[in-house]
């Protein structure tokens, strides 16, 4: 995806080759416009739909912005699929080891902050938090189709 691309890990599921792409990212709030620009490049080079792209990226954006605000991480590890099924899946690991988890999305109504994942429960059709077998931190991931779903399938 960028530069600091990692050798790909094996933590997206069914990993196809040149369908699956690893960036490693620093805990800085940089990180998340350098996720977004190469998740386009990489959604593009795909030929994944403008819409759905769109969708990608703000998720990417929300997820490694919360991992760079709040978790104790050394480096953040941000994976995309291209699934077999025509879906896409992402992933961002932290490396916080604090066992903290997720926090609950509760923001005021006044507040600035504190929608991210309830954006990312709005965008992707799945979505949860695992132990993140590589960094031992959170490991936030997200899917959806590529396609627009018609009603009724």
């Amino acid at each position: 995806m960028s530069p600091h691309t990692t050798t790909t890990p094996r933590f997206l599921e069914a990993v196809r080759p040149g369908r699956a792409d690893w960036l490693e990212l620093p805990p800085l709030r940089t990180s998340a416009g350098l996720a977004r620009r190469a998740l386009r490049d990489r959604l593009a080079a795909w030929q994944v739909p403008d819409t759905m792209c769109a969708d990608a990226v703000l998720l990417v954006s929300e997820l490694v912005t919360n991992a760079v605000l709040h978790t104790f991480s050394e480096r953040i590890l941000c994976g995309v699929q291209l699934m077999a099924d025509a879906r896409l899946r992402m992933e961002v690991h932290d490396g916080d080891r604090t066992g903290r988890g997720i926090p609950e999305c509760c923001p005021g109504p006044d507040d600035e902050g504190g929608r991210g994942l309830l954006l990312v429960r709005e965008v992707a059709d799945a979505w949860g938090v695992l132990r993140s077998p590589l960094t031992g931190g959170n490991a936030v991931w997200a899917s959806f189709p590529t396609a627009p779903q018609r009603p009724g399938v």
